[in-house]
């Protein structure tokens, strides 16, 4: 089957949570591009508008709505407002989180139970909804959970985080394992440091440029080095076979242990 076959989403409804930056709105825009309808969900509505104006400009198909994954009962609205713009959600990239750069003895409890609430609860409560969606529209959808090297290792000062993104690993395993039978997959992107309005600060640091070195490849990740990853992931033509799995995409630096 010719590539552009192979990776071609037309028909698909993509709902993406933390689109409003970084690689939630890279992600939004590479999926519309290869043909999904997308839905850009996270609480910034200003720059929502602008992305969906400017995938339009590219002639693809956009619509915003409000998402707070940390907050439960405003997962369902957003479903609902996904399925009246466009129809039902057949991918879900489950993409919204936050970071936290604090040793375990320094970790209070609001910044653990902010970090549990946004990157744990948020996949596991919005992965829910997409799934008993796709259940009772008896769609064979996938659910893309965006995870984190840190889900594997630890360095000193992304104790709490690291724990949620190992998290986000285990529900991956578990919902797929659970949702096989009703025809959905569920896969993961564990990305190393990759720059991201997030991650700018840090990365342009002495302390970043130290880490950077300890890359195997000497750079950090571009938003644009995810793209294959997610087009893989979320064709179901591509990876019909593949459920269950975190890729990871770092340069090799789970291996240097730097």
């Amino acid at each position: 089957m010719p590539a552009k076959d192979l990776f071609d989403l037309s028909g698909e409804v993509a709902l993406v949570t933390g689109a409003s930056s970084g690689l939630g709105a890279r992600f939004a825009e590479v999926l519309a591009a290869q043909g999904a309808k997308v839905v850009l969900a996270a609480r910034r509505m200003d720059r929502l508008t602008a992305l969906v104006q400017r995938i339009a400009e590219h002639g693809g198909a956009a619509n915003a709505v409000d998402l707070d994954v940390a907050n439960r009962p405003s997962i369902g609205p957003a479903f609902e407002a996904a399925e009246a713009a466009f129809g039902p959600v057949t991918i879900l990239v489950n993409n919204a989180g936050v970071g936290a750069g604090m040793r375990f003895l320094e970790t209070d409890a609001a910044v653990w139970d902010d970090l549990q609430r946004v990157n744990v609860d948020g996949v596991w409560f919005a992965g829910q909804e997409a799934a008993r969606r796709m259940v009772a529209n008896e769609i064979e959808g996938t659910i893309i959970n965006i995870a984190s090297i840190f889900g594997y290792r630890v360095r000193d000062v992304t104790a709490a985080y690291a724990v949620s993104k190992a998290a986000v690993v285990q529900i991956t395993n578990a919902m797929a394992v659970d949702l096989a039978r009703h025809g959905i997959r569920v896969n993961a992107i564990a990305p190393g440091f990759t720059l991201t309005d997030m991650t700018a600060d840090y990365l342009a640091s002495e302390a970043g440029k130290a880490m950077i070195d300890q890359i195997p490849q000497r750079r950090t990740g571009r938003p644009h080095d995810l793209d294959g990853t997610l087009m893989l992931l979320a064709s179901r033509k591509a990876s019909s076979f593949m459920t269950g799995c975190t890729i990871v995409v770092d340069g090799g630096h789970m291996w240097s242990f730097g």
